[in-house]
């Protein structure tokens, strides 16, 4: 019998993330003297230090015979291929092939590249359409991550899933009056409420009717070259010094089965009172912090991977249907334009 599947390439190129845009990849204290090798955006990649302490990044994959090029050394802006010897250059460039100088193989450029930024704790690759982009657009963070005015601390994970089931998540703001109520910031406010929409420059925010700073009442959604979603939740006075307390997130798909999941928790604050925060943060909250993400993983994990397909929606799934609306239509408008370089 023939067993036919149709896979939808809007759903295919979803699943691997949006090109030209910047992701978070790794947290930058996890990329030592050593290559690394991560799977993010449907490819296994090369990261690596060189003298200087910049990062790179290239595919890992030796254009000789598909060696992975991280398990060699580096050469400052070159990693060396352990397999054969072949060096290949940041920009994706064969420098050198030893056991046959000279042959084509050397000064082509068939290796894809991706352009590395370092910024707020992680790591950030540029997901370009093309192998070869000479210049990204810039990666522009939120204030909270740039101010000196805020005060942050990244928090990194890898969930097993889809990355957009944790889009989804967070741009739900009702589940934390249901999954979080035992939380010491999400314990308060009505258990039934409506929502909205506003627009932004950006992109928009998904908000309670009427309910602001008592619970996880808002989602706002930024678009500028990265993708962020931003959330606030009231803190107790047990909590410290400072405003109410600042979530940023960015999520990029490791495999179909696993995501690298970015949170960055702010508060608003300088002085003796942001060293006040951050010492109890480390001492007190940070653990707590770590047990509501907890729930939202272990639930999200234990989902179905076509749950999304199976679903009965209602006026709180608004934000969720909007924001998918949108990715989808990014990814319809990439693919055309796809398809329409071929052609020409």
């Amino acid at each position: 019998m023939n067993m036919n599947t149709t896979v939808d390439p809007v759903e295919n190129h979803l699943a691997n993330g949006l090109k030209n845009l910047w992701f978070p990849v790794l947290p930058s204290d996890q990329l030592g003297e050593k290559p690394v090798s991560i799977r993010r955006l449907g490819y296994k990649i090369a990261l690596w230090r060189d003298n200087e302490g910049h990062v790179h990044a290239l595919e890992d994959h030796c254009p000789h015979r598909g060696a992975p090029l991280s398990q060699g050394p580096i050469l400052g802006d070159r990693l060396q291929c352990p397999y054969h010897g072949v060096e290949v250059r940041c920009d994706g460039t064969v420098t050198k092939v030893p056991g046959s100088p000279g042959c084509k193989l050397e000064g082509s450029r068939p290796t894809r590249m991706f352009h590395t930024r370092e910024a707020a704790g992680a790591i950030f690759l540029y997901n370009a359409a093309e192998p070869h982009v000479d210049t990204p657009p810039e990666l522009v963070l939120p204030e909270q991550l740039t101010s000196p005015e805020w005060s942050s601390f990244i928090c990194y994970a890898e969930w097993k899933g889809d990355y957009r089931y944790v889009i989804d998540n967070v741009m739900d703001p009702m589940h934390g009056t249901y999954l979080h109520k035992m939380s010491h910031s999400m314990s308060e406010g009505e258990a039934t409420a409506k929502f909205v929409t506003r627009d932004t420059d950006t992109g928009f925010f998904f908000e309670k009717e009427g309910q602001r700073g008592v619970n996880f009442d808002w989602t706002e959604f930024m678009d500028n070259s990265c993708h962020w979603l931003r959330l606030e939740i009231p803190y107790p006075k047990t909590g410290g010094p400072g405003g109410n307390f600042t979530i940023i997130g960015s999520y990029t798909p490791s495999s179909r089965s696993l995501s690298a999941v970015f949170h960055w928790r702010c508060r608003p604050l300088t002085g003796w009172q942001r060293d006040t925060w951050r010492f109890l943060y480390k001492n007190r909250l940070e653990a707590r912090h770590w047990a509501v993400l907890e729930q939202d993983r272990v639930l999200l994990e234990f989902m179905e991977p076509d749950a999304n397909q199976r679903e009965n929606l209602y006026q709180h799934d608004l934000g969720v249907v909007r924001l998918r609306r949108y990715l989808k239509n990014a990814a319809k408008a990439q693919l055309e334009l796809i398809d329409a370089k071929q052609l020409s």
